[in-house]
């Protein structure tokens, strides 16, 4: 599903125009964003959380020539559904 579908089904379920649904959604996405970025955690009751974690350094190897190269260290968003999210799908 892409982000203009999204936004089609959610001006139908809240009886608004894609505008402010647009608004809307981008409103949600902004808002979690700032909050990772600052390194706390967003809870979705229902859905799920997203949460930074931290990756250590490590060794790793180029597939094409088997050389070993070092991986640094680096921060990712991590996504842990919900029970009933799980459940559902």
């Amino acid at each position: 599903m892409t982000k203009a579908e999204m936004v089609d089904d959610v001006a139908k379920k809240c009886c608004c125009k894609k505008s402010q649904a647009q608004e809307a959604f981008d409103a949600v996405f902004d808002v979690i964003g700032k909050v990772l970025k600052k390194d706390k955690k967003v809870l979705v009751p229902g859905f799920g959380s997203f949460k930074v974690s931290k990756r250590k350094a490590r060794k790793g190897r180029n597939p094409q020539t088997g050389a070993e190269i070092n991986i640094p260290a680096s921060r990712t968003v991590r996504f842990k559904p919900a029970e009933k999210l799980k459940e559902g799908v």
